[in-house]
């Protein structure tokens, strides 16, 4: 047991267990906006990557599960227009993923939405997707050796492309 704090008063009941997980500090405070939407299991929400995939992860977040008639709910999720048929295709395995995590069949089919949640002005679906090459800084010393005889080319246009082209692939 923890001794009592200088001031007399009782030692914190969470401190003389000693350290805990980040994921019990904020189970609680998470729970009730996921169950607001639908989610029964906060974890969907929090390990959406590791439950269907990077690649899908990557193109779509999950919105809601409204559950209707029938046995299993549907799993409505955000996408850019360009990768909607993507999810469309690959739905038996998104609900196949999800239903692995909750452990019982509690997604029927997955249904796609092209817009964000508040509508087509206010909100706009930003996917963190890879970091472009531009963006990126090469590493000097292998810039510098990867350009190493590029001003023995006479020709202007060509050494420039070439340098764009080495700094590019250094940058990744």
């Amino acid at each position: 047991m923890a001794p009592p704090r200088h001031d007399g008063t009782a030692p914190d009941p969470r401190r003389k267990r000693g350290f805990e997980r980040a994921a019990t500090l904020v189970s609680a405070h998470l729970r009730a906006p996921a169950e607001k939407r639908g989610f029964a299991e906060a974890r969907l929400l929090t390990h959406w990557a590791d439950i269907v995939g990077a690649d899908i992860a990557e193109i779509a977040v999950p919105l809601r599960i409204g559950y209707g008639r029938g046995f299993g709910g549907t799993l409505v999720l955000l996408t850019t227009g360009a990768n909607a048929p993507i999810l469309e295709m690959r739905g038996t395995e998104i609900v196949e993923r999800v239903n692995a995590c909750y452990g019982y069949r509690a997604v029927s089919r997955v249904q796609v939405t092209q817009t964000a949640p508040t509508g087509f002005a206010e909100g706009r679906v930003a996917f963190a997707g890879p970091a472009k090459a531009a963006e990126r800084t090469p590493d000097p010393e292998r810039l510098a050796a990867a350009t190493e005889g590029l001003d023995e080319i006479e020709d202007e246009g060509l050494r420039a492309a070439l340098s764009a082209l080495a700094q590019k692939v250094v940058a990744r």
